[in-house]
């Protein structure tokens, strides 16, 4: 334990390393604070899933975004992979002291499918296209691809009690340039680098910590994150 705990140390200092020199035009770190939820049903097949994201431009008071998203899950039977079919309101503050901001209303799909390596590393790939209809915008259509990897320090599986490393990287995609009038958006939206320590509390409820660091054509910022996930 003491040896996969000293390689953790390190990987965190590398990562805590990279992301603030990646950060340039916004050198104040945001924090999002975040509950996951995920529920099937007693058929196996159908469920929802959702979250909550309070994200601020600072520690808190100064607001980001408040993201509220949920969804119906279907898993075909013999498979691993799981389906969602869901719908998200988001409110955007603007930095600083000024109070305004915009709303958007966003249809999503999604495929999520596990993969395990080994006896230790556990992968999840997530595919996602989204429908936004963005406040005084066109709609707008966006992909994403999320990779997560999780890795157990002192046990081997993922089981009550469990301190494991999280990790993800998710790249954006925009689906058109031109979106109202005479605004143009990149091709590319951004990518979201994770890295975070989780402990398992019990079957079915998880905490993590961790630090994100987000990056679009012009700028790039590091956001704490704190997030309960919670499958019931």
């Amino acid at each position: 334990m003491k040896k996969h705990f000293i390689y953790t140390l390190i990987l965190l200092s590398f990562f805590f390393t990279k992301t603030l020199k990646a950060q340039e035009s916004v050198d104040q770190i945001g924090a999002w604070y975040m509950y996951f939820y995920n529920k099937t049903f007693k058929d196996g097949q159908w469920g929802v899933q959702g979250d909550v994201q309070y994200r601020n431009w600072n520690f808190g008071g100064d607001l980001e975004q408040l993201l509220i998203r949920s969804g119906i899950t279907f898993k075909p039977k013999n498979t691993q992979i799981k389906f969602t079919l869901g719908y998200g309101n988001i409110t955007s503050g603007t930095i600083g002291s000024s109070v305004a901001s915009s709303g958007e209303h966003r249809i999503y799909q999604e495929a999520l499918y596990p993969v395990k390596f080994g006896n230790r590393i556990y992968t999840n790939h997530r595919f996602r296209y989204e429908q936004r209809l963005v406040e005084n915008q066109d709609l707008r259509t966006r992909y994403r691809y999320n990779l997560f990897i999780n890795v157990p320090i002192n046990k081997k599986t993922l089981e009550k009690k469990t301190v494991y490393l999280a990790l993800y990287n998710e790249i954006f995609i925009n689906g058109q340039r031109e979106v109202g009038n005479t605004t143009t958006v990149e091709l590319f939206d951004r990518n979201r680098a994770y890295v975070a320590i989780g402990y398992l509390i019990k079957n079915g409820l998880r905490v993590q910590i961790g630090l994100m660091n987000q990056t679009t054509n012009s700028q790039g910022k590091n956001q704490l994150q704190v997030s309960l996930h919670h499958k019931f």
